[in-house]
């Protein structure tokens, strides 16, 4: 069974739940199982850590798990038109990774959630391409085959499934937005199985 990362930072619990339908969209795919990942919280005071093991949800992400992977999902919520300090954090560690081209030529996809319609969701998106592409990665969208993408009143782009949350992270995934975060987690399976053959 050949795996997929899906590497997530989440606060509110939206894009826990993104990651989620992302990795069911991927297990929908023979021959293909999701192994999700988060990250800590980024302390600003350097004498304050987090436990090595998270008290619940999935465990911290290890570089190993780049290796051992076909593929990546990657979610965060929106920081300012930006990916959340912590992903940023988490990143910013795999230059070993990136020395030994461990990353070149595997797929990836991007997904995140916002507070507002207009919140950022885009910027953010393309934010978490950029190391991506600096790894040598394959980064896949979504295509406007998907209806949903014309359709939807809420999130969806077609840089990475999208949800808006609102200001106090209370509104539940649409339809829509839900039906988009499967796809993009099962067109990112059949690639990654393509392209490990």
């Amino acid at each position: 069974m050949a795996e997929i990362l899906v590497l997530y930072y989440s606060q509110g619990g939206s894009v826990a739940e993104m990651a989620r339908l992302v990795a069911r969209g991927i297990e929908s795919v023979p021959g293909s199982a999701a192994r999700i990942r988060s990250v800590p919280k980024v302390a600003p005071r350097t004498e304050t850590a987090e436990p090595a093991v998270p008290p619940e949800g999935a465990p911290y992400a290890e570089l190993r798990d780049f290796e051992e992977c076909i593929g990546l999902a990657l979610g965060s919520p929106t920081r300012f038109g930006n990916m959340a300090a912590a992903l940023k954090y988490f990143l910013d560690g795999t230059g070993g990774l990136w020395m030994q081209g461990t990353l070149a030529g595997k797929p990836a996809c991007v997904f995140t959630s916002t507070a507002s319609m207009h919140g950022g969701q885009e910027t953010t998106l393309v934010s978490m391409m950029l190391p991506l592409l600096h790894h040598g990665m394959i980064v896949l969208g979504l295509p406007y085959t998907h209806d949903e993408l014309n359709t939807t009143t809420s999130g969806g782009t077609p840089y990475g499934a999208s949800h808006v949350a609102g200001a106090q992270d209370d509104r539940p995934l649409t339809e829509e937005e839900r039906r988009l975060c499967i796809a993009q987690g099962k067109r990112l399976a059949e690639v990654a199985l393509k392209l490990a053959a």
